[in-house]
């Protein structure tokens, strides 16, 4: 199975994160912050990527700093995970509806960081949860995972179901990029040769 675990220490977070690809969809994330746990969880199960998330952060201060790096280490987990990418789809995209909210994700394992981020959110908050800090978790793990990702919004009135759909809509893309490309099981797929 393709695995990874990464450890990250700071002055601001302490955070342990295993993933393994080849998974069910199995999760068990604790963060501190319940809305950022639950949305976790949807990645990991929706994705079919098993995933264990620890963080202790300076939440007192405020969520940023643990969300942020928690996207870190998981894009970080994601990019040891697949190695050398090679005999993977590499790209994915979902449309996803949830109630209201309407939105599309499309991803390339690249190897070349760089997010679009057009969703925009009724609210500044979910219950406590600032929803600022979706967009930055999302940069984290697009960078630090060297995914190419487009996120839009096309509906959505409902912040909780925009948030949501849109981990939701980044993890079946997540999902159909890293399954195995039956018909090309031994090449990166990538006309260079290396990703």
């Amino acid at each position: 199975m393709r695995r990874a675990t990464i450890n990250r220490k700071t002055a601001e977070t302490e955070i342990s994160v295993e993933i393994a690809l080849d998974g069910t969809g199995a999760y068990d994330n604790q963060t501190g912050i319940g809305f950022f746990d639950h949305m976790l969880d949807q990645l990991a199960r929706h994705a079919l990527v098993d995933m264990r998330v620890r963080c202790a952060g300076d939440t007192h201060i405020d969520d940023h700093h643990s969300v942020e790096d928690v996207g870190i280490a998981l894009g970080q987990a994601l990019a040891e995970a697949l190695g050398d990418k090679r005999g993977i789809r590499r790209y994915g995209s979902c449309h996803l509806a949830m109630d209201d909210a309407l939105l599309r994700a499309a991803l390339d394992l690249s190897g070349r960081p760089y997010l679009v981020w057009s969703v925009d959110f009724p609210t500044d908050r979910i219950g406590t949860f600032d929803t600022e800090l979706v967009r930055e978790f999302f940069q984290a793990l697009s960078t630090h995972g060297g995914i190419t990702l487009h996120v839009h919004k096309l509906e959505g009135i409902n912040s909780h179901h925009i948030a949501e759909a849109a981990f939701k809509s980044v993890a079946r893309a997540l999902r159909d990029a890293v399954e195995p490309d039956p018909r090309r099981a031994d090449a990166v797929p990538s006309t260079k040769g290396t990703l």
